[in-house]
C-alpha cells in the first residue's frame, strides 16, 4: 500500500496546484458574504449596544458642583499635597433602603465619612474615620429646601448631611481640617449591599462573637464570607462591640473597608463583562459624587490612576477624639492631635504617632485585620 501511495504521489502533487486555484462554488461564496456582513452587521449592533448602556450607566451617576455650593471660601490646594478625597455613606431609608432592615429613621445622614488621603506618587493610602458623634462647628450652608442655613457650634456631624447634603458636608469637614477636598463620592445601603452582592461576597476575620440585635449581625468568632445583607449588619454593628458606641464600630468599617478594596482588586472584572455591568448598574444608581467624577470616564480615569495602591497597605485612622465633658455620649476633637493629622494631610507628610492617638476609643473593636 505504501508503494502505491509513493508512485502515485507525484502525479497528485502536479495536479494539486490547479485545484488550488479554483475559484469556489458561486454558492459558497454567497455563504461567506453573507457570514462577512452578519459579522459587520454585529459589531455595529454591539457598538450601539455599548454606545446605550454608556449613556444608560453614566445617566444613573448624581453629581454635585462643589464650587458652586461652597463657594470660594475654601481651604488652598496645595502643589504637593496628593489627593484627597471624602467618602460618605449615606443612612437613608427611602427607596431601595426601605427594605434592607435598617430600620425607619426619616431622612438621611453620613452614617460614615472618610477622608482618605492619596499622596503624590499614589503608591499608598491613608483613610481617616471622622465619628458621627463628633461635636463640630457648622460653617452657613444652604439647607436642602433652598434656605440658608446659619453657622452653628456643637452639632453633630452626622447632622449635617441630614440638614443640608453632601456639599455642606465637604465644606464642614475643610473648614474643621484646613484640608483641601479634591472630590466626594457618596453611596447607600442598597448601593453597598449592591456591590458585595455583585463581587460574590467579602472575608472578614472577627477575634470575638458578635451579637448585635440592632444591626442583626451574629457571627462566631473566626473567619467568614459575608454577602451584602451581613456585610451592611457588618458596618453597621455597635452594640454588640466594644462599649457600644460609635467608636467601636469605625474598627469594623475600616476592616471592613481594606477587605472590600482588596476583594474588588484581586478580582478579573474585565474579564467577565455581565458581573462588570451588573456591579456598574447597581453601584452607579446608589451614587452621588461631585460633579468632577459624576461620569463613568471620570470615574474610571480616577480608578486607573489609583491602580497602583495596595490596599493591603493602606493605613486606617480615626480622627483624635475625647468624650466630652458636658455630654459624655459625644466626642471632640483631641488636640493637639487632631490638629497634627490634618496637618500632616495638608502638607502630604508622614502622621506623626502622636497624631494617630485618641483618648476615646471605644472599647476596642472586636475584629482583626
Amino acid at each position: 500500500m505504501t508503494h502505491v501511495q509513493t508512485e502515485t504521489g507525484p502525479r497528485e502533487s502536479r495536479r494539486a496546484p490547479s485545484r488550488r486555484r479554483a475559484r469556489p462554488p458561486r454558492r459558497r461564496r454567497r455563504v461567506w458574504r453573507w457570514i462577512a456582513l452578519s459579522l459587520v452587521l454585529l459589531v455595529l449592533a454591539a457598538g450601539g449596544a455599548g454606545y446605550w448602556l454608556y449613556s444608560d450607566l453614566n445617566g444613573n451617576i448624581k453629581g454635585v458642583d462643589l464650587d458652586k455650593a461652597i463657594g470660594d471660601n475654601r481651604p488652598e490646594k496645595l502643589p504637593t499635597s496628593g489627593q484627597n478625597l471624602l467618602v460618605l455613606g449615606s443612612d437613608s431609608r427611602s427607596g431601595a433602603n426601605a427594605s434592607l432592615g435598617t430600620g425607619k429613621v426619616a431622612g438621611a445622614r453620613s452614617d460614615t465619612a472618610l477622608v482618605i488621603h492619596i499622596p503624590e506618587g499614589r503608591r499608598k493610602a491613608v483613610a481617616v474615620s471622622i465619628p458621627r458623634d463628633t461635636l463640630v462647628t457648622r460653617p452657613e450652608c444652604q439647607a436642602k429646601d433652598g434656605s440658608q442655613l446659619p453657622s452653628a457650634k456643637r452639632v453633630m456631624f452626622n447632622s449635617v448631611y441630614s440638614l443640608a447634603g453632601p456639599a455642606c458636608v465637604v465644606k464642614t469637614v475643610e473648614q474643621m481640617s484646613g484640608v483641601r477636598l479634591d472630590h466626594f463620592v457618596e453611596i447607600d445601603f442598597a448601593g453597598f449591599k449592591g456591590l458585595v452582592d455583585a463581587i460574590g461576597g467579602v472575608d472578614v476575620t472577627v477575634d470575638q462573637d458578635i451579637h448585635d440585635k440592632s444591626s442583626g449581625l451574629d457571627l462566631t468568632a473566626g473567619e467568614h464570607r459575608l454577602d451584602g445583607t451581613q456585610s451592611l449588619q457588618f458596618v453597621r454593628t455597635r452594640h454588640g462591640i466594644g462599649d457600644g458606641s460609635d467608636l467601636g464600630r469605625i474598627g469594623l468599617q475600616q476592616q471592613f473597608m481594606i477587605a472590600l478594596l482588596s476583594e474588588i482588586k484581586k478580582q478579573d472584572l474585565l474579564g467577565s463583562p455581565t458581573k462588570t455591568y451588573k456591579i456598574a448598574n447597581g453601584l452607579t444608581k446608589s451614587l452621588t459624587t461631585d460633579s468632577g467624577l459624576a461620569s463613568l470616564t471620570k470615574l474610571a480615569e480616577f480608578a486607573r490612576s489609583m491602580n497602583g495602591i495596595d490596599p493591603a497597605t493602606m493605613e486606617t485612622i480615626m480622627l483624635p477624639v475625647k468624650y466630652d465633658t458636658q455630654d459624655p455620649n459625644r466626642v471632640v476633637a483631641a488636640q493637639p492631635n487632631a490638629d497634627r493629622l490634618w496637618a500632616a494631610l495638608r502638607k502630604d507628610q508622614e502622621i506623626p504617632a502622636s497624631a494617630k492617638k485618641s483618648p476615646a476609643r471605644g472599647g476596642g473593636s472586636g475584629s482583626s485585620s
